[in-house]
């Protein structure tokens, strides 16, 4: 159970970084602030391949930091000082190391995905001007590669001093525009970590505490909202990250429990998941836990009286239902990155975490979170107060100020120095009153809580005239089975604008299926007023791109529909049945059945209710994550490798049986020793 403290507690601790005030603003005060000041704690907890939880403390952080940059400045010695050196590496306990270990050693660190294209990380790379990059992979670029190990194994450089860069180049790739790299600098960083110096004010006493944090990496760390809201806050803080093994469900959930984390901050699709989880795993226990799940809900949202609620209101029920989800110990979570369903915010805080919603961009960073204790007020959708040195403000479309619906404008510190578009250098652009437009369209109500609507570029003209917002009018068709991405724009008719959606199906369906789902699009439709109905539906027949891995990238997919892309079709396609006739029977036989066990002990059900047929989506029941735990299962146990670009085009025992045997038969995959 989380130790309660007072808001003068919490005014007090927080105070620590107010002594940045009258430093010099830089990268090299950062980090030496964290080193010196936090030796005694713990600063991260990672797991070996058996799952055996290890740690380590800042004192040795500062140790491992100093190490890596004398063995990387041998290695770039050549290199100009303040140049640009890429890092692409996933969430681990080196990313940390190494993100300092470049800026110690006078290099500016371009932070970039782990998980981009080749194509893509070389246009980066390019148009950053970077002179070498920093990942554990084997393509090759036109700079040189330096891989963790050619660190490691380098010979230290023997008159070693630091010399620090301060700036970091973050990568944004706006789903309204094209990819930029925005510059930050010392000075937006220290702002940064300033701007949770009001916290308290808003009456929070879990988000930074005095007590024992352990946050979860789950965001990845070259993004905004992990840089911040994960690594340099709870860095500054003293406090402890949690790094999964991989991001897969299993291991992400074996994190949390295992390494104890208390916060746990993520994107949209993460707390869908987690609710849609949570509502299956009852309804397959039957009609009396649904309805256990339901008084849970309802009592702890105030809904229904502790009578009425009977045994739901036990906390020792309730800690039986969190110990199968995240465990007890979590007391923060934090939803940024995208529109979030408000059914999936209800039932999150309804089982007793308390979830709360964001706002931030690569541009301002870190802006607002909502961060009422009061459960009511995080249902109601705000993105909370102005952190300390922010000002917010909303214009019309003339520029004025209004207490209506506008584009939000932002003024603050924190904002990035300057940006890179096509290789080209700029200074970033301010209004005459020094604000910068953020193109998102919000409220900001008396209170001065403030309620984002959806994006400026991405409003449709409805027939009526009025305001659609993309984001809002999504969420009424997330959780139809078989959907793995959607996005809904305006195409240009006339003086008004057609709503068009379209999908990314899992391709687990054959032609029937094809038509449930249209029909459940239609039903959707047919609910909402006419002015906001879907006009033409689509599906994707690719993965549809996505911006830092978090928003379909909607001007892009926009543009194929427009183009008459051959990636576009209709509901009218049919998928194949896996044909298994061409293996020997037998094998075909052991091979189904081993499929179908890990079907069913994942799902929870038994042998005999998944059919070789069965959809893993809407025949039986499950969702993208337990999806992704199920491969994973099925790799380990069949020792073999399922190509990612297969992952969800393969619904049923039957789809996965064909693919375990083509890797078999066919040699077109490696087998794993």
């Amino acid at each position: 159970m989380a130790k309660h403290y007072k808001v003068e507690q919490i005014r007090e601790f927080t105070d620590k970084s107010k002594r940045l005030c009258n430093m010099e603003k830089s990268l090299k005060t950062i980090y030496h602030q964290i080193v010196e000041t936090n030796k005694k704690n713990v600063c991260c907890y990672y797991f070996t391949e058996e799952g055996k939880a290890k740690h380590y403390k800042y004192s040795e952080y500062a140790e491992k930091v100093t190490d890596l940059a004398k063995r990387l400045s041998t290695i770039l010695e050549k290199t100009p000082f303040d140049s640009v050196v890429a890092l692409k590496y996933k969430n681990s306990p080196e990313w940390p190391l190494l993100f300092w270990a470049i800026a110690m050693t006078g290099h500016r660190p371009l932070l970039i995905d782990a998980r981009l294209a080749k194509e893509n990380t070389a246009n980066l790379v390019k148009q950053g001007k970077a002179v070498a990059i920093v990942a554990n992979e084997a393509e090759e670029y036109d700079v040189p590669l330096v891989k963790y190990n050619d660190i490691v194994n380098a010979a230290p450089c023997s008159t070693f001093v630091e010399n620090w860069a301060n700036n970091v180049l973050f990568c944004s790739s706006g789903t309204t525009g094209d990819a930029k790299i925005l510059i930050w600098d010392g000075e937006n960083l220290v702002n940064q970590i300033l701007a949770a110096g009001n916290i308290a004010d808003y009456g929070s006493t879990t988000l930074i505490h005095p007590g024992k944090i352990r946050n979860l990496a789950m965001i990845p760390l070259h993004h905004i909202f992990g840089f911040v809201a994960v690594f340099l806050w709870f860095s500054w803080y003293g406090k402890a990250i949690v790094y999964p093994a991989s991001t897969s469900t299993k291991d992400v959930l074996y994190a949390i429990r295992k390494g104890k984390a208390t916060h746990i901050f993520s994107v949209p699709l993460l707390w869908d998941g987690i609710a849609q989880t949570v509502k299956r795993s009852m309804a397959l226990k039957g009609p009396k836990y649904e309805e256990l799940l339901d008084n849970i809900v309802g009592y702890n949202l105030g809904k229904i009286e502790k009578k009425e609620a009977g045994k739901a209101a036990s906390g020792f029920v309730q800690k039986i239902v969190k110990k199968s989800v995240f465990g007890p110990q979590v007391e923060y979570c934090i939803s940024g990155g995208g529109y979030l369903n408000p059914t999936t915010q209800e039932l999150v805080n309804g089982i007793g975490y308390p979830l709360y919603n964001g706002y931030g961009m690569t541009e301002i960073g870190v802006a607002c979170v909502e961060m009422s204790p009061n459960v009511n007020d995080r249902l109601l959708g705000s993105i909370g107060k102005p952190f300390y040195g922010f000002d917010f403000k909303v214009v019309d479309s003339e520029g004025n100020p209004t207490n209506g619906e506008g584009e939000l404008f932002i003024k603050s510190a924190t904002t990035h120095k300057a940006e890179i578009i096509g290789g080209v250098y700029k200074e970033t652009e301010f209004t005459e009153d020094g604000y910068l437009k953020t193109g998102d369209i919000a409220i900001i109500k008396e209170d001065s809580r403030c309620y984002i609507k959806g994006r400026n570029k991405d409003v449709i003209i409805a027939s009526n005239g009025e305001n659609v917002f993309p984001d809002e009018l999504e969420y009424y068709f997330k959780d139809i089975p078989h959907v793995v991405h959607l996005v809904i724009f305006g195409v240009q008719d006339g003086a008004t604008e057609k709503i068009t959606l379209v999908v990314q199906l899992d391709n687990m369906v054959n032609g029937e299926g094809l038509k449930e789902v249209k029909a459940a699009l239609d039903r959707v439709n047919a609910s909402l007023p006419s002015e906001k109905k879907v006009v033409d539906f689509y599906v994707y027949k690719k993965d549809m791109p996505l911006a830092n891995g978090i928003k379909v990238k909607r001007a892009y997919i926009k543009k194929a529909v427009i183009a008459g892309s051959a990636d576009v079709t209709g509901f009218e396609e049919k998928r194949q049945i896996a044909n298994l006739d061409m293996y020997d029977p037998t094998e075909v036989k052991e091979t189904l059945a081993k499929i179908r066990k890990i079907f069913a002990e994942t799902l929870m059900l038994t042998e005999e209710q998944v059919d070789d047929d069965a959809i893993w989506t809407v025949d039986l029941g499950g969702d993208s994550m337990s999806y992704i735990s199920m491969v994973s299962d099925l790799n380990d146990q069949l020792e073999l490798e399922i190509p990612t670009e297969k992952l969800g085009k393969l619904g049923s025992v039957r789809d996965f049986a064909a693919e375990v045997l083509r890797i078999r038969h066919e040699g077109a995959n490696d087998v794993k020793k």
